[in-house]
């Protein structure tokens, strides 16, 4: 059976950090799982992923030590299903807002009698096509589920959902959380601030582990001071162009460039 080192790590308390990928591309992929990073989110819910795309992605990272975290597009049991099958191993659920959707999210990743999962392991890369022994019997050990709160309904209902046996960890979405409380596009708004710092608090005195995505250095440091296990601090998208910007920028602003004059070496 392939371990999740990603979840045991969780388990252990140790912080992981992490990157977002939206590129929906095997080969920067690949180039990114080497990068050093704990975990490396294939998001399928916001860039054009789709199951053959984050299968290439899966067997592009298979060979380094950064962790793939796979975000189906939505709490559907059959996505959920094909994207276990395919390999991957922690999922992150987006916006559950119930202890009831948490509860759908956590039978959707177990076979039965503890889930709905459907029996497809002769098909499945997963069990590398029935040759890992008693794979039906031991997957559901090595299945990490992370269900992400980003609404005010499910930040009310957080403590039923950390109730639900079978969560590892609670993700907070902090773009569609500021968006849901009134201030879209500032997630670094006070009271957004507040509820998130409160939801941290709650998710990790109840035993899971608190995630987020934060690109702003000191707001992400702050977090795992706060006890935040599995962070993302960046995504692969605004790294590539920012950086090509201000790449860009540096010349094309060059008044000698502009002017066509040569500049002296010396």
């Amino acid at each position: 059976m392939i371990n999740n080192a990603f979840r045991q790590a969780l388990r252990q308390k140790t912080p992981q950090i992490g990157l977002w990928l939206g590129l929906a591309n095997a080969y920067s992929a690949e180039l990114l799982a080497g990068a050093g990073f704990h975990w490396l989110l294939i998001d399928g819910e916001h860039a054009p992923n789709d199951l053959r795309t984050v299968l290439s992605q899966l067997q592009a990272m298979a060979p380094y030590a950064s962790q793939p975290v796979v975000r189906p597009a939505w709490n559907d049991p059959v996505l959920i299903k094909q994207l276990l099958d395919v390999g991957a191993q922690t999922l992150l659920i987006p916006m559950i807002q119930s202890a009831e959707e948490a509860r759908a999210a956590v039978r959707a990743c177990h076979y039965p009698p503890q889930g709905i999962r459907g029996v497809g392991s002769a098909l499945a890369r997963a069990s590398r096509w029935n040759r890992i022994p008693d794979y039906l019997k031991q997957a559901g050990e090595q299945i990490c589920t992370l269900v992400q709160i980003e609404t005010r309904r499910g930040v009310e209902n957080l403590s039923e959902i950390l109730a639900v046996d079978g969560i590892d960890g609670v993700f907070i979405g902090p773009a569609d959380l500021s968006a849901d409380m009134g201030f879209a596009g500032d997630p670094r708004h006070p009271q957004v601030q507040t509820v998130i710092v409160k939801a941290i608090e709650t998710i990790r005195a109840a035993g899971k582990a608190p995630g987020i995505l934060m690109a702003d250095e000191a707001l992400a440091r702050h977090y795992l001071a706060l006890g935040a296990l599995f962070v993302a601090v960046g995504v692969d998208t605004t790294l590539l162009a920012r950086t090509a910007e201000s790449l860009a920028a540096k010349f094309i602003g060059d008044p000698l460039i502009a002017s066509g004059r040569k500049q002296c070496q010396g």
